[in-house]
C-alpha cells in the first residue's frame, strides 16, 4: 500500500434532529454543551467510536482492518497476539500475565504488528502499555470536539413504559397507592433531545506520523468513506436523526503542509439563510429569527479565492 505523503485537514459538518448526539454522564445524560455559551458539543471520542463501528462493518474480517478498541474487549489479550506472533516458539508468550519487549528492536516490531493489524491503532494511535506492553503509538489522525454553530436548548421529554419488570412490580402497580385496582403497568421515564442542531468538527491528518504507523492512501479513503456514512449505521431511538451534511478537505502539496490549519478552516463560513440571502450567525438582527429546524435554514460558504499555493479543496459531501 502507498503510505500517505500529503497533509490533510478536514471539516465535518453534521446535524441532529430530535435526538441526543452525545449524552454527558456527569449531567444525567443531557446533551453535552458549553456552559458559558450553550453551544452543543460532541466529543472526539464519540466521533471516533462511530468511525470504528463503520470500519468494522464495512471491512469485517479483512486483514489489517481489525478494531482495537471494541465494546467489551480485553485490550491486553490483543497485545498478547503481537507477542505470540513475534515469539511463536516461546510458551510464555501465550501464558504470562505481564510481558515486556526484550529490546528496542522487539518494541518496534510489536508496535508495527499492532499498526499493521488494527485500523484504529494506525489511524488514531493508542496507549498499549497496560500490563502486556506493546508501547505507545501517536496516530496521524486527530479530531476536535464538534461544536454547534448556534446555542442549543435541550428539551426533556417524558415517556411511559406499559410493561412491568417482574410480578412484584406488576402487583404493586395494580393495587395503586390508594388501594384502587389499576389495569395498566405504566412506568414514567425521561429522555433528552436537541430539537435541531448543526455541528462542526475539525480533523487533522499528519503525513509524517502516517509514515510511522503505515497509514496509507487506502486508509485515508476508508476514513473519508466512514465520515460520510457513519451516521447511517448508528441509528438509535436516543440519537434521533443524525446526518453528515458536508465533508470539506484541504489537501496540501507536501507532508508538512502549505498553510496553517486555522487559516484554512476560517475559509468555511456557516450562516443562516434568510429569504435566500446569507446572514452571519453573529449578526445583531439574527436573534429575531425563528430557531433553525432543518439544514436548509443554513448556508455553507467556502472561500476559494486566494487559496494558499499548494493547497486544494476537496468538497467530498
Amino acid at each position: 500500500m502507498t503510505t500517505l505523503s500529503q497533509r490533510h485537514d478536514f471539516a465535518l459538518i453534521f446535524d441532529v434532529t430530535n435526538g441526543n448526539p452525545n449524552g454527558d454522564p456527569d449531567a444525567g445524560n443531557l446533551p453535552r454543551l458549553d456552559p458559558e455559551t450553550n453551544h452543543g458539543l460532541v466529543s472526539d471520542v464519540s466521533l471516533k467510536r462511530k468511525i470504528r463501528n463503520y470500519v468494522e462493518l464495512a471491512r469485517e474480517g479483512e486483514a489489517g482492518h481489525h478494531i482495537y478498541v471494541q465494546e467489551g474487549a480485553i485490550l491486553n489479550e490483543k497485545h498478547r497476539q503481537a507477542y505470540v506472533a513475534l515469539r511463536p516458539d516461546d510458551p510464555k508468550a501465550g501464558k504470562d500475565a505481564k510481558l515486556n519487549p526484550k529490546d528496542d528492536a522487539e518494541a518496534k516490531a510489536l508496535r508495527d504488528f499492532m499498526c499493521a493489524n488494527f485500523f484504529d491503532v494506525r489511524t488514531f494511535g493508542a496507549v498499549m502499555s497496560t500490563g502486556i506492553n506493546c508501547g505507545q503509538v501517536k496516530g496521524p489522525v486527530q479530531m476536535t470536539f464538534a461544536s454547534s454553530v448556534e446555542p442549543i436548548l435541550p428539551v426533556e421529554i417524558s415517556i411511559t413504559r406499559m410493561a412491568a419488570t417482574n410480578e412484584a412490580e406488576q402487583k404493586k402497580r395494580a393495587e395503586g397507592d390508594d388501594g384502587d385496582v389499576r389495569t395498566d403497568n405504566r412506568t414514567m421515564g425521561r429522555k433528552h433531545i436537541v430539537p435541531y442542531g448543526l455541528y462542526v468538527a475539525h480533523g487533522f491528518i499528519s503525513a509524517k506520523f502516517a509514515e510511522r504507523t503505515g497509514f496509507s492512501e487506502a486508509d485515508l479513503a476508508l476514513l473519508f468513506e466512514a465520515l460520510q456514512n457513519m451516521f447511517e449505521h448508528d441509528r438509535s431511538a436516543a440519537r434521533g436523526e443524525m446526518t453528515a451534511r458536508k465533508l470539506i478537505v484541504f489537501r496540501h502539496a507536501n507532508a508538512l503542509g502549505n498553510a496553517p490549519a486555522h487559516a484554512l478552516f476560517d475559509r468555511i463560513r456557516v450562516g443562516r439563510s434568510v429569504d435566500g440571502a446569507f446572514r452571519e450567525i453573529d449578526d445583531l438582527g439574527l436573534g429575531n429569527l425563528p430557531p433553525a429546524r432543518k439544514f436548509s435554514d443554513y448556508t455553507v460558504r467556502i472561500e476559494r479565492d486566494g487559496l494558499p499555493e499548494g493547497v486544494e479543496i476537496l468538497d467530498l459531501l
